[in-house]
């Protein structure tokens, strides 16, 4: 694979096939996209490097293809669509700034929540459709004993190899080990860009959640999330850094989706295109063999730099206004498949290969 993907430097730029001097890219772009290829992994320092590169030049152009060309091989040019069931809606009083939940933002004021019997259904509907795992996902301060009760009776219904992931507030090492006799195979947790500031959850707190998920033999999926406007490149290196060390099976970025009245909507947000940027060179820092790397929300651009993973959203969703975001910003299945078709993926039929023992850093 270092072969595979090795691009040769000559003189101190290398050159792309043009004469304009404006059209090479730096050797030091091109010498630390080869050391990734040679199965190192980049510094604190080299991320920036990368993260730096003027938007739309060359060297930017090269780190998304070079993204896009080590996910295409790592994962066999399989793509895979994970749906996210939101169980409950309630105002949080975790009152993360960039959440709709929030109960500072003031966008839901009653608490309401799906039956157990339209959870089982909604699972169903995304197996059926062909989903590769399916997320439950829960505000911060929902009950881990409810939560439990309606994840049994989902998994009696569903097939024996569909796989369950959890995302819910934090949590201990019981309650890991009850998330993973109940039949979990994973989780998603990530220390958000904020954390602590932005939020009122000690950043290491989401570090000890990870670690008890790991020690009960939880995989856990993370991401860079959520990026704005006004984030540095060395905090979003930091927060790259630091999801490595999680040993994930798969990361990623997302953008920051602007919830109205929120005190983060005068930032705006990043364009699609600034948001294809950091998944690439996410998925650079994570290495050569990670076959998982995720984008959101779902998107061409995204799945051409280095995202090979989506999700298809119903019931509530944290970046929408929205109580069933199937109807606001939520795609389904379908739509996560012609994406990535678009984007001359294959998709993995059956049980998520990303979600695998053997697929970690």
């Amino acid at each position: 694979m270092a072969h595979a993907l090795k691009i040769k430097s000559t003189g101190r730029r290398a050159n792309l096939g043009y004469r304009e001097e404006g059209m090479m890219v730096d050797s030091k772009v091109v010498d630390l996209i080869n050391r990734v290829c040679d199965g190192h992994f980049l510094t604190e320092d080299e991320i920036i490097c990368l993260l730096g590169a003027k938007a739309h030049s060359p060297e930017a152009g090269f780190i998304m293809g070079a993204s896009d060309a080590l996910n295409r091989k790592a994962s066999d040019n399989l793509a895979e669509i994970h749906a996210q069931i939101g169980v409950n809606l309630s105002p949080c009083p975790r009152n993360c700034t960039f959440c709709a939940f929030a109960a500072k933002n003031n966008i839901f004021k009653e608490s309401s929540e799906l039956s157990p019997e339209s959870v089982i259904e909604l699972a169903l509907a995304a197996e059926s459709q062909g989903a590769n795992a399916i997320f439950f996902m829960t505000t911060g301060h929902y009950s881990f004993g409810r939560f439990l009760e309606i994840s049994r009776g989902v998994r009696e219904r569903l097939k024996p190899d569909t796989v369950m992931i959890a995302n819910i507030g934090d949590f201990g090492q019981q309650e890991a080990e009850r998330l993973k006799a109940v039949g979990y195979r994973g989780i998603y947790h990530a220390v958000r860009m904020g954390e602590g500031v932005d939020t009122s959850i000690n950043p290491e707190t989401r570090l000890a959640t990870v670690r008890a998920a790991q020690e009960a033999g939880l995989l856990v999926g993370t991401c860079v999330e959520p990026i704005g406007p006004e984030h540095t490149l060395e905090e979003i290196a930091e927060k790259i850094v630091i999801g490595r060390s999680m040993k994930p099976c798969y990361s990623g970025a997302t953008r920051r989706i602007s919830i109205p009245g929120s005190e983060m909507e005068r930032y705006g947000m990043i364009s699609e295109y600034r948001m294809a940027f950091i998944v690439a060179v996410v998925r650079l820092a994570m290495g050569r063999n990670l076959i998982g790397n995720c984008t959101h929300e779902p998107n061409v651009l995204g799945a051409t730099a280095g995202a090979n993973l989506f999700w298809a959203e119903v019931g509530t969703n944290p970046r929408d206004t929205e109580q069933d975001t199937s109807k606001g910003r939520g795609l389904n299945v379908n739509d996560c498949v012609q994406m990535f078709r678009e984007a001359d993926y294959g998709i993995v039929r059956g049980p998520s290969m990303i979600y695998n023992e053997s697929n970690t850093l």
